[in-house]
């Protein structure tokens, strides 16, 4: 199993709303690296969930349910799209500020490259930002 990151702005799409709708298709990605993680995404990974620019901190886990297919908002073949499903909503979020401050995670995705909406999350970062959650 794989660890993703994956985000967006709460006002567009929070977690609480991936809870209500029981999936969404996970689509719009439009940077190559980004394209390169849904592509590498297999069914039953495990992506926490972050909302950026309100809140900006991990809110939550979503499973994919479904491995990278055609992007249904264009008809240009190289984006793809996945499908998430909600796994667990965090007892406790994990704000970004808090995750800066751990030195074992200063090297996460999401601190080195922030603007990334589709990251990687290393076995030992998803088990330390898990514990921070507790």
């Amino acid at each position: 199993m794989a660890y993703w990151l994956i985000k967006s702005e709460p006002f567009k799409y929070s977690y609480d709303q991936l809870v209500k709708d029981k999936k969404t298709v996970w689509d719009g990605v439009r940077n190559y690296a980004a394209r390169l993680n849904l592509r590498a995404m297999k069914k039953g990974d495990l992506a926490f969930f972050y909302h950026s620019n309100e809140g900006v901190e991990i809110v939550g886990i979503a499973k994919i349910v479904k491995e990278a297919f055609q992007d249904p908002t264009t008809t240009d073949e190289r984006w793809v799209a996945v499908e998430v499903a909600p796994y667990k909503k965090l007892k406790k979020t994990v704000p970004l500020a808090a995750i800066k401050e751990i030195p074992q995670l200063k090297d996460m995705d999401l601190v080195r490259l922030g603007r990334l909406s589709v990251q990687t999350v290393k076995p030992e970062e998803w088990e330390l930002v898990l514990k921070m959650a507790e």
